[in-house]
């Protein structure tokens, strides 16, 4: 650079203002004095991008969880207790997935019966009919275990990996699959195959069969309708994004949260959308997915969302009643019921290990508690206890539905924890089943057994007396 030239002059100049600059930025009151239109400019601008930042900080944060106390809510009787062997046909126990068994004389203390134990993971639980129990494997192996003894009827390999459970349906097994991305029909008794149908995805919605008809959700974002004659497609309905909960059923009307963040009611004749509703999200543009298996209930639909909050819908028209957020994702399905001694209650974990009982009109906890790890799976309410697994320390705790007090803990456990035949308890592990009876239906079989009776050993002769 030649000095003195017109290179140099410039940056003399800025290195000058750069000067003057510093001297008003240490001096404010001159700085007021010689510019203060620059000033008061300068301070609105400010002014108005912190207001900015704050407002829209507002509308993207996380949306607050909303009450509506207008919400339709219809109350029902508790059910009347269950006093026999009964059937667990489809995941959930019921068609509306309330996952309530009112069984009579199902509590601790239990005795272990038997123990089936397999090596791959048990992810979804099994269903029961006909005395025996039908489960399906994280490896894609369907198997019949005899409810009675534990002991293996038949196995057979449907798929390489599967997450959910099978529907039974008339001596008939319905299996979806996640890979490769198909259902099949299964023989109940022999396990034979009796038809397999291609999907466009990968499923893990647990299926729903009424009467010839049978319902799950695919990866790719529809709900379908098969026949269960010969696999045909009655109708199949695009919602807004994939479907991985299981659908459940009321009053004709199919029920079932997406991946987009919507629950929807379908038409189970048609396939027509009567409503969509969306989840709030987490904030800042984000969707809630819902991946919980909804349960219906009290003329509201209640599920779980990825967004940490439980939701209730009013099943006529999809209006939101309540959400309540949890403190970790709610990927857990809920138990719901109302017995003599606790109001309509809704039963769920979270990611964050503890268990909800809420109030199912309003949403108000009823009482909270740990389940001393991340509740992944579903809860089931069996009598007047909900059991829960929870996941890091693979154990399964049962609550008392009233109090929410521990009644009962057991060492093994991960999903879901529990199903029931009104008889005995089938606890599910990571990969193993155990049967488990309660001592006193044992005492009272026994009291009804006579005692055999004693033989008397015949009477002596008296020897006559001596005279």
């Amino acid at each position: 650079m030649v000095e003195g030239g017109p290179k140099a002059r410039r940056w003399s100049k800025a290195r000058g203002r750069l000067r003057d600059t510093a001297k008003l930025l240490r001096d404010p009151k001159r700085l007021w004095r010689e510019h203060r239109r620059l000033c008061i400019a300068a301070a609105a601008a400010l002014v108005l991008g912190i207001a900015g930042i704050v407002v829209a900080y507002e509308e993207l944060k996380r949306p607050a969880d909303v009450h509506n106390p207008n919400a339709v809510f219809k109350p029902e009787k508790p059910k009347k207790e269950v006093r026999k062997t009964v059937s667990w046909p489809l995941y959930g126990y019921d068609r509306a997935r309330t996952r309530y068994l009112p069984a009579k004389g199902i509590k601790p203390p239990f005795r272990d019966v038997w123990r089936y134990t397999g090596r791959p993971l048990l992810e979804f639980p099994p269903v029961l009919a006909g005395g025996r129990l039908f489960l399906v494997n994280n490896s894609g192996y369907a198997i019949a275990l005899d409810a009675d003894t534990g002991k293996q009827l038949w196995k057979r390999r449907i798929g390489r990996l599967n997450a959910s459970s099978p529907a039974y349906y008339r001596h008939r097994l319905y299996i979806v699959n996640l890979v490769p991305g198909h259902i099949v029909k299964l023989d109940a008794r022999t396990g034979r195959v009796i038809w397999k149908k291609s999907l466009p995805e990968r499923a893990e919605s647990s299926p729903l069969v009424i009467d010839r008809t049978v319902y799950f959700g695919c990866g790719d974002g529809r709900l379908f309708a098969l026949s269960t004659r010969n696999g045909n497609v009655r109708w199949s309905t695009e919602l807004a994004g994939a479907v991985k909960s299981a659908p459940a059923y009321y009053g004709g009307t199919l029920y079932v949260g997406d991946y987009g963040g919507e629950m929807n009611a379908v038409d189970a004749k048609t396939g027509r959308i009567k409503w969509q509703s969306g989840s709030l999200g987490p904030g800042f543009g984000g969707t809630g997915e819902f991946y919980s298996t909804p349960a219906v209930a009290f003329g509201r639909v209640y599920a779980g969302n990825n967004d940490s909050r439980v939701y209730s819908f009013d099943i006529s028209d999809g209006t939101l009643a309540w959400s309540y957020s949890t403190g970790g994702y709610a990927y857990s399905g809920p138990a719901v019921a109302r017995t003599r001694h606790t109001g309509p209650t809704v039963y769920i974990g979270s990611f964050d290990g503890n268990v909800y009982a809420l109030n199912a009109k309003t949403g108000e906890p009823r009482w909270i508690r740990s389940a001393g790890g991340p509740v992944i799976g579903s809860l089931t309410a069996v009598g007047n206890i909900v059991y829960a697994a929870e996941f890091s320390g693979t154990s399964t705790t049962g609550f008392a539905m009233k109090s929410g007090r521990r009644v009962f803990h057991y060492s093994r456990g991960t999903y879901t924890p529990v199903i029931s035949d009104g008889r005995r308890l089938y606890l599910i592990g990571y990969s193993s089943i155990s049967a488990l009876e309660p001592y006193k239906y044992k005492a009272a079989v026994a009291d009804r057994i006579k005692a055999p009776k004693v033989k008397q050993r015949p009477k002596e002769k008296q020897r006559p007396k001596e005279k």
